[in-house]
């Protein structure tokens, strides 16, 4: 029985350990995004390069830079990411959502993200031609409207935009 429970408990640590991990990235990001944090870096950097005449600018001076400011890089790395993903996540949801309620809309854009690189390219290609056949469209409307009598508007030269 005590078997039972420690798989229990064992399978449920990820996710208590994935949960705490990203309540932590998310704090963290808050706080070395306030402004507060850069100053303190900045602040730190400024009195590194003030101790350099007094440790001679030796090489364990240039070392105690160098390893922390690796040391810091690495760590946010994973913190960054941690937190790009769930962004990402999120916004992908939202959108996804959007997609889903909106009337018409072709539900396969609901979970575009899983589609392979060629896949990808394929629907943005065919994206595009629905943009430009649309653009087309509108442009002959705009051409045939009543504020021009019925004359075809002069075509603006390549490359222009036409403002609304």
């Amino acid at each position: 029985m005590a078997r039972s429970s420690d798989n229990r408990q064992s399978s449920a640590s990820p996710s208590a350990l994935a949960q705490k991990f990203s309540r932590f990235a998310h704090t963290i990001s808050i706080w070395t995004g306030h402004p507060l944090a850069f100053l303190l870096a900045f602040l730190l950097v400024v009195v590194w390069v003030l101790t350099g005449p007094i440790f001679h600018y030796s090489d364990t001076w240039q070392l105690v830079i160098n390893t922390g400011t690796t040391i810091v890089t690495f760590l946010m790395v994973f913190l960054i990411q941690n937190t790009q993903n769930r962004d990402t996540l999120a916004i992908q949801l939202k959108l996804s959502e959007l997609v889903l309620a909106m009337k018409g809309a072709e539900n396969k854009f609901a979970a575009i993200e899983d589609l392979s690189d060629e896949e990808l390219e394929q629907l943005h290609n065919d994206c595009r031609a629905r943009a430009e056949m649309t653009r087309q469209h509108i442009e002959g409307r705009k051409d045939r409207s009543p504020k021009t009598d019925g004359k075809p508007r002069p075509k603006p030269p390549a490359g222009h935009r036409r403002s609304s």
